[in-house]
């Protein structure tokens, strides 16, 4: 029989100057210090800063997907 588990879902904000997939990076290095039993993570928004009519910095909003301790 299957191990019964819980997770639990938080999201994240985070950024890059160099773009989306490393903002994704920088969000998941930082959930996996902080969060144990991360199973998955869901790019739910992608939004990019402006300044001097050039794009400044690649944001993500993360869903954070991870299993609570017994």
């Amino acid at each position: 029989m299957a191990e019964k588990r819980v997770a639990r879902v938080t999201d994240i904000i985070a950024a890059s100057p160099i773009g989306f997939d490393d903002a994704v990076k920088v969000g998941f290095e930082r959930a996996v210090k902080t969060l144990r039993g991360v199973t998955g993570i869901k790019v739910i928004e992608q939004r990019v800063s402006v300044d001097n009519d050039a794009i400044s910095e690649y944001r993500v909003r993360l869903e954070v997907i991870f299993v609570l301790e017994n």
